[in-house]
């Protein structure tokens, strides 16, 4: 599945602007960390970008609906992966597609977060202080903090290493939450 595919079938099911903000993000990071472990970026873009397609239109069946199209496609790698981008459906992580959509979707929606809140939004952002706010319950209440840490555990770094390289993946590309 290409890229602008994806962007299609993606926005078939979605038009918030939240939402596919969210996916774009997503699908950057995603497209940073297979750079950096020498996997197929445009795989692990569209696998970014399509895991909460389903989740406007279809909410009490995600990610069923998502899964079922991709596997109806062929693209089994990337229907696993969305299947498991949470950790209370029990779904194991297999692989590291799998490792890093858990570990990136939750906490790269609250780095965008942070950065909304600041005049100069990713621009000189440090993991420092999104540790601060991750503390903050009321900031973001909506984001699964105990998502976040499993992920951590799974990709097996440390969290701050992980925000900086989110931070940077998306400094890349402001323009993302700015819609």
């Amino acid at each position: 599945m290409t890229y602008e595919s994806a962007k299609e079938l993606l926005q078939q099911w979605t038009k918030g602007t939240s939402l596919l903000r969210h996916a774009f993000t997503v699908s950057q990071v995603m497209r940073k960390y297979a750079r950096k472990y020498g996997e197929d970026e445009e795989l692990w873009a569209v696998t970014g970008l399509l895991h909460d397609a389903d989740y406007e239109a279809f909410p009490e069946d995600h990610p069923n609906r998502i899964v079922d199209k991709l596997r109806e496609l062929g693209e089994q790698e990337i229907a696993y992966a969305i299947s498991a981008h949470y950790t209370k459906w029990g779904v194991p992580h297999k692989s590291l597609l799998d490792k890093v959509l858990l570990a990136c979707d939750e906490l790269t929606g609250f780095i965008v977060a942070c950065a909304q809140v600041r005049p100069q939004g990713f621009e000189g952002m440090r993991s420092k202080s999104v540790t601060k706010k991750l503390k903050q319950k009321s900031f973001a209440a909506k984001v699964d903090r105990e998502e976040i840490h499993r992920g951590v555990e799974l990709l097996e770094v440390p969290i701050n290493e992980h925000i900086d390289f989110i931070i940077l993946a998306l400094q890349e590309r402001q323009d993302l939450i700015n819609n």
